[in-house]
Order: C-alpha cells, then structure tokens, then sequence
C-alpha cells in the first residue's frame, strides 16, 4: 500500500464535490473523482492535481461494483453524488421518490460497501453527505429530505459497526451554500429568507463545506466517528424560531 492517502469523492464534477477534491489534493492527496457526468468530470479532472476520473452512476449496482473493484487503495470514501428534485408532497409520485433515494440513499450504501475491503485494510473512513433538511423539515423535500435524514442513521450505523477495525464514519449537513445552482433557481425573495433564517445571515460556500469534509477525513479528527456536523451557519440551532423574535423588543 502506497504511504501517499487516497480520497474517492462521488458527485465530484461541481459543486462540493469539486471543491473536496481540489481541498483533498492541495494537502497532498491522491483524488478519485467519481461522477455520471463524463464530459463535465473529463472538463475539470485536468485541473486538480493527481486526480484521476471515474465515469460511474452510484445508482447502478453494477457499475459501482466495477468502478471499485478496479481499486487497489482507499483512505477516505466521501459520498458526496446525490440529486434534488423539489415540490409539493402531494406531486411526488413513486417514480421521483425511487429516483431520489436510489442516488442519494442506495447510491451512498452502494459505494460504502463496496469500499469497505480498502477502508478496512487502510483503518480509512467514510465521510457521508446529507443535508440541513435531513435534520429539520422543509417545505417542498418530502423525498430529498427523507433520503438525506436515512443518510444520517447510515452514517450511524457505520461508525456502530466499523469501528471495531478502526474505520471511522462521520457526516456533514451542508446548510444552504452559494453554487451555481442555486443561485439560478433561488429568487432573491429566496435569498433575503435564507439570510434572516442564518444566524451568520449568509450562504456557506463550497469551499467552507470542503474543508470541514477534509478535517473529519483527516488524522486531526483520528477520534471522531458517528458524528453528524450541520456545516450551515448556524441555521439548525434557530429551530423554528421566528428571525424577527430573535432580536430584543422593548
């Protein structure tokens, strides 16, 4: 086994995904970055040092079983690949609830045990990513809420159960965070709301998400496992407190 450590980020074409892997190779790790999208992962690979792409969809047993299989050394396992899709409860049919959990539940399942001969031979970790709406509800994310608060309780089995081989596993509950996204989709109505709601009163960035994914995968954090870090600028601490109550009145 090479003494350099190897970090497999999934989702890593954008995002945080993207912003862990150029985190993981600025402190001198060897980055896989795994995601469906080829031309967009073949696009920003070149610019991370010592990455290396992988083309797969964590939703297919299959190709998660390839793409694993070919591996000879594994540190860190971040499951980062998952996918939104929003609206009202009554509007989410069968067919976008099973396309939600299958990347973002069974995919992260998948690509964990698939990982778990490595992570075991390396003493590794996982690091899963869930969401803020894993912890506390949110309008519109009956099945992308869902799916992130299964995440968390996977996270806590894993650590239960792996860490008898000294396999750590840990997550991070990004709060809302400025990508590209969602600044195309969110209103400044949007924003403005998300502001009053955070008690720093801004987005995170993917950068800030990053970092805090790359200190749990990191030999700092040797004695942290089955923890859940809301990376969100406080906004789970305000519960459902109104923003206007949080302030003094005469």
């Amino acid at each position: 086994m090479s003494t350099q450590k190897v970090a497999l980020v999934t989702g890593a074409a954008r995002g945080i995904g993207l912003a862990t892997a150029q985190s993981f190779a600025a402190q001198g790790w060897n980055v896989l970055m795994l995601d469906r999208d080829h031309a967009e992962l073949a696009r920003v690979v070149a610019d991370v040092p010592r990455a290396t792409a992988l083309d797969c969809d964590i939703s297919d047993p299959d190709a998660v079983a390839a793409s694993f299989t070919a591996l000879d050394q594994l540190d860190c396992l971040v499951n980062n690949a998952g996918v939104a899709q929003f609206g009202p409860i009554e509007a989410c049919d069968f067919a976008l609830w099973r396309s939600v959990m299958a990347t973002n539940l069974d995919g992260t399942f998948l690509c964990s045990q698939a990982a778990l001969p490595l992570l075991k031979a390396s003493r590794g970790n996982i690091v899963n990513i869930a969401s803020i709406s894993g912890l506390r509800a949110s309008t519109l994310r009956v099945a992308y809420g869902t799916s992130k608060a299964a995440v968390i309780q996977l996270t806590k089995q894993q650590a239960a159960e792996l860490g008898e081989y000294g396999v750590r596993a840990n997550c991070v509950c990004p709060g809302p965070v400025r990508t590209k996204l969602a600044m195309a989709v969110h209103s400044q109505e949007i924003i403005d709301a998300y502001h009053d709601a955070i008690p720093l009163n801004r987005y995170g960035s993917e950068a800030e998400i990053a970092a805090a994914i790359t200190f749990l995968a990191s030999e700092s954090a040797s004695y942290i496992t089955g923890q859940v870090l809301a990376a969100d600028g406080g906004f789970d601490s305000t519960g459902v407190g109104l923003p206007a109550l949080r302030k003094d009145t005469p």
